[in-house]
């Protein structure tokens, strides 16, 4: 009997590690992980995306410029909530 109870208590300990690692593992793919600094993209839905140069003023509204290939998309938004954003391309200027 003295055995059987052993093997029932390593059993249960076994199974506690066991849903301990997968509630953490879990938990790990569940936040949201940061951007490193310094890169010029960031990874949305598993694909890079260029980041923008976001300029924020003091009353809240902002303008964000984002590069690719030639074109340049330009948002801002007022202080007032009015939201803008431009595309232009130039084909006659490399980067």
């Amino acid at each position: 009997m003295k055995l059987t109870a052993g093997k029932a208590l390593t059993f249960g300990a076994a199974a506690c590690l066991a849903a301990a690692g997968f509630a953490t593992a879990a938990y790990a793919q569940g936040q949201s992980q940061q951007t490193p600094r310094g890169w010029s993209y960031e990874i949305k839905d598993g694909k890079r995306v260029p980041k923008g140069n976001r300029v924020t003023n003091a009353d809240g509204s902002w303008r964000e410029e984002v590069r690719q290939g030639n074109c340049v998309t330009i948002k801002e938004r007022s202080a007032a909530g009015e939201y803008k954003e431009t595309r232009q391309c130039d084909p006659g200027k490399p980067q």
